[in-house]
């Protein structure tokens, strides 16, 4: 949902004014995201698999528990990028060649908690990519104006809603030497969460009066900043459950922008 749903912003933004964004590339985009975020995964796995041994909540994954060999997950990877790449082919040149371009954050992303204590901006950089994406495969290009704010916007998103999974496993982190946004900013977590989704909002505004979006895409954009108020407000840093919580609330969030620009060209 997470690697979808801007995706979907973006293809529902490029609309023409008065319709209904594409269900074709809505449907396309959708087997496309379940491809690349599984091939993500796998990535990670095969990266990760001697630090997810010594994380509880990650111990059982295949590679970790040895269930499967590095070949077997290769394999496994090759068939979900050859996928992945059908599903990229139905574009037009200039997506293919944008989408591609994604690949090289896909495979370093896992990298990221190794060097630097922020290795969610990277995962927001790759995980939104369809914002830009969708547009191109609508219109044929990026529109620059839109796409970038729209972007900029996810990418705060993802620093939000990582953040906060990333605080479920701050103890294991600290003993094994991996870095986060959740081990930066520690206490202060809140002030920090308050200032990505600030600048998040702001970078909606600014997509939505770049093509020229009206009433209800910017009552969305409240009730997304509404939510997102709730989360950092109630939200319990030392509680891992109540991380998942939060972390998976924010389907919710994606899906009020994207039914706000809907209505919004309507």
């Amino acid at each position: 949902w997470l690697l979808y749903l801007p995706c979907t912003w973006s293809i529902g933004l490029a609309a023409a004014p008065g319709c209904l964004p594409d269900w074709r590339m809505l449907s396309l985009f959708g087997v496309g995201a379940v491809l690349m975020r599984g091939a993500g995964c796998t990535i990670n796995d095969m990266w990760d698999r001697d630090y997810d041994r010594q994380v509880a909540r990650t111990a059982s994954r295949p590679l970790a528990a040895g269930d499967i060999s590095t070949f077997q997950s290769l394999v496994f990877l090759g068939g979900q990028l050859s996928l992945a790449l059908c599903v990229l082919l139905c574009l037009n040149y200039y997506s293919i060649i944008l989408g591609a371009a994604s690949l090289s954050l896909v495979v370093t992303y896992p990298l990221m908690k190794r060097i630097t204590y922020w290795p969610q901006l990277v995962l927001g950089l790759t995980f939104n990519w369809g914002a830009l994406l969708g547009w191109s495969a609508i219109r044929g290009s990026c529109e620059w104006s839109v796409c970038l704010p729209l972007y900029f916007a996810g990418v705060m998103w993802t620093l939000v809603y990582d953040t906060i999974y990333a605080h479920q496993d701050k103890r294991d982190d600290i003993m094994i030497g991996v870095k986060s946004t959740a081990l930066q900013f520690k206490e202060d977590t809140k002030q920090w969460l308050s200032g990505f989704s600030l600048a998040m909002l702001l970078s909606l505004c600014m997509a939505g009066m770049n093509c020229n979006q009206t009433f209800p895409y910017y009552s969305a954009v409240a009730a997304v900043g509404a939510h997102l108020a709730h989360q950092i407000y109630t939200l319990d840093i030392d509680k891992p459950e109540d991380c998942w919580k939060k972390f998976a609330s924010n389907r919710t969030v994606g899906i009020l922008l994207f039914i706000g620009i809907v209505l919004g060209n309507l």
